[in-house]
């Protein structure tokens, strides 16, 4: 089968297109025809050695999103059958190998694609979704009144946290760019602020909840505490609770949790039931074929992307 991998950690340019063996299920196990294959942060992080590097072995195929068909089903597997249209982050954050024309995982790691979704769209979700849906729900446990502040809101996680927490019947504030406000609006979003014009604690009043998609730079989360209630919560999700967030939290009376995203196919039929309603959409601002994972990359890497990055496998 075809697949991109890196033989070495580097920049884009170690991403190269070959022919590697096709996997097989084992029992309890699901392969999967990938159809279209998302790009998130994690991905170009541990292409260049961080992220989750430190986990993988060389030579790595990258890629925990995808969405596809189920070619073959391992014994055992009585949820699917082959022919199912799916989706699924899985593995994570073990190699799951998504930037190929198949993947094998546990059947129950997959959750029926949203039918209404393309397969593009569908590949968009899994990561980011979880991340946010893992994040509001069973980490913050976000109720309806509250105020939730999403940091980076237009990117992959953070447009689909503002539905999230807007359907979950909080009052949301999204920091974003201002050519991004009207459509952080359309997703939700009851206040908008331009970090590159004024600094967020100035620009809102007390939250309950920070979902935390920027990290340190430029002391975003520790800033982040000084609009948090007490009792309230920070969700640090890259990198998670430095020593100096620990220590902001503790004087001023906040939580601050460190998160990392965890297989879920019970969230995503959730999720997909949310997207048939209506209640939530992903954006995709690109989608490359598979032999331009670099550019994707490239592009992600310059975090000016709207909403998802998408690979697309077409067969060969």
């Amino acid at each position: 089968m075809r697949a991109v991998t890196l033989d070495g950690f580097g920049g884009p340019e170690v991403l190269t297109v070959g022919r590697v063996e096709r996997p097989e299920p084992l029992p309890t196990e699901v392969l999967v025809r990938v159809h279209a294959a998302g790009v998130n942060p994690v991905d170009w992080k541990t292409r260049a050695g961080q992220g989750m590097a430190g986990l993988q072995k060389l030579p790595l195929i990258l890629g925990w999103d995808v969405s596809g068909v189920v070619e073959e089903v391992g014994f055992g597997v009585t949820t699917l059958a082959p022919g199912d249209e799916v989706y699924a982050m899985p593995w994570f954050p073990r190699p799951a190998g998504g930037y190929a024309e198949y993947v094998t995982a546990p059947s129950r790691q997959f959750a029926r694609k949203p039918a209404s979704l393309g397969h593009v769209e569908a590949a968009a979700l899994p990561l980011a979704a979880l991340t946010a849906w893992q994040a509001l729900v069973d980490t913050a446990g976000v109720t309806a009144g509250q105020r939730v502040l999403v940091h980076a809101a237009a990117g992959g996680v953070g447009h689909l946290a503002v539905q999230f927490a807007k359907h979950l019947g909080a009052e949301v504030i999204a920091t974003a760019r201002a050519s991004r406000h009207a459509w952080l609006r359309e997703l939700g979003a009851d206040e908008t602020i331009d970090y590159t014009a004024r600094r967020f604690e100035e620009a809102t009043g007390p939250v309950d909840v920070v979902l935390d998609l920027v990290g340190g730079t430029d002391g975003t989360d520790v800033r982040s505490v000084s609009v948090t209630r007490p009792g309230g919560l920070v969700v640090a999700v890259p990198g998670g609770v430095s020593d100096a967030l620990a220590g902001a939290a503790s004087a001023a009376g906040v939580r601050a949790s460190a998160f990392l995203v965890e297989p879920d196919a019970a969230a995503l039929t959730t999720i997909a039931g949310l997207v048939a309603a209506g209640a939530v959409r992903v954006e995709v601002e690109r989608a490359l074929p598979l032999e331009q994972a670099a550019e994707a990359h490239r592009q992600g890497e310059s975090n000016r992307t709207r909403g998802k990055l998408v690979l697309e496998v077409t067969p060969h």
